[in-house]
């Protein structure tokens, strides 16, 4: 049985999703607790602290009681649509983690098992073109809903997603021209071999960092959920299990978006002189701390995430699309010049 699940057949891929999605399951609900501890200290209040210790069984508390809350669709509804909407958000966020490498290798009982699902040649392609169709289902949502105020955060949705999805895209350019590679593994591969793309291509970091928040709508981008204008926008007349999902997708998104920061850009699950020191260690000991390694990293963008919300303001909406056509796609665009000159010069 363990040669099944730790080998390379079909019954081990389904014992890879089956981890990787309890992980990230586990992961997103805990977001929720995280990010009101962290909101409420950096306001200067308790936060959650009454549902187990420290507030622990928050993120349980919440679970049960958005399956045993009124579900009530509009009675103008398309049904189907109205129904298929959350699921697909959510279907399209999770799909992405597929591509994703976790670490180099990980031995479990004593046998070396690759740390992703699925090892794609075009690994960054298939996540742009996944999770691009995280908009159809906001999209379909504000309009099956019958609503002018989910209407309207659809569209608000769809166009800032359309924006920033082309800066985003841009900004990865110049890695894959520097790499040779759509692999992830083989771009953070890359960074520990010469010096993190963070360093090499920070206006690429900027446009990558700033179009992922704008991707997940998050503030200050929020505008597709702006309460004080569309009470919530797409998701107005959602409740119940269908909101749990379109909040689960949300920080799916974030976390997927953080894991791309780190491989982009971050070095991947590799760190200055730990590479040289793991080289002596057995191979299983690594795999553990480029793993350990790997999270951490995506940790701090995670609470990046959190501080930003907290801290920043939400722009206008005339704002928000000026920043993308007007200042984030022509620095994605200098970017790439910029790279393809040093490639030319035998300088990158």
């Amino acid at each position: 049985m363990i040669d099944l699940l730790l080998g390379a057949g079909p019954l081990a891929a389904l014992f890879k999703v089956a981890v990787v999605l309890g992980v990230l399951m586990t992961v997103v609900g805990n977001m929720v607790l995280v990010e009101r501890k962290v909101a409420g200290w950096m306001q200067d209040r308790v936060g959650p602290n009454r549902a187990g210790p420290w507030g622990l069984l928050q993120p349980l508390a919440d679970g049960i009681k958005f399956i045993f809350k009124e579900e009530i669709v509009p009675q103008a509804a398309n049904k189907a649509i109205y129904i298929m909407a959350p699921i697909l958000a959510l279907t399209a966020a999770l799909t992405t983690f597929a591509v994703v490498p976790f670490s180099d290798r990980l031995v479990v009982l004593g046998r070396e098992v690759a740390p992703i699902i699925a090892d794609l040649d075009i690994g960054i392609l298939w996540i742009f073109a996944v999770a691009s169709l995280g908009v159809y289902g906001i999209v379909l949502a504000g309009w099956s809903s019958n609503s002018k105020y989910a209407m309207m955060g659809g569209l608000r949705s769809s166009a800032q997603m359309i924006s920033y999805e082309l800066s985003m895209s841009l900004s990865v350019v110049g890695i894959l021209m520097v790499t040779g590679s759509l692999r992830l593994a083989d771009i953070a591969g890359h960074q520990a071999d010469t010096v993190w793309n963070i360093v090499a291509q920070p206006i690429g970091f900027l446009v990558f960092m700033t179009a992922a928040f704008a991707e997940t709508n998050r503030l200050p981008f929020d505008l597709a959920e702006a309460e004080p204008e569309l009470v919530a926008g797409y998701h107005t007349e959602y409740s119940s299990m269908k909101f749990l999902l379109f909040y689960m997708a949300e920080y799916a998104h974030i976390i997927l978006a953080s894991s791309l920061m780190v491989l982009l850009f971050c070095g991947g699950w590799h760190l200055p002189f730990v590479d040289g020191m793991l080289a002596t260690t057995s191979p299983g000991f690594a795999g553990l701390i480029h793993l350990g390694i790997f999270c951490l990293k995506v940790s701090f963008f995670l609470f990046l995430y959190i501080w930003v919300r907290w801290t920043l303001p939400r722009f206008r909406y005339d704002q928000l699309m000026r920043l993308g056509w007007k200042v984030m796609l022509p620095l994605a665009l200098l970017n790439v010049a910029w790279t393809a000159a040093l490639i030319l010069w035998g300088i990158a």
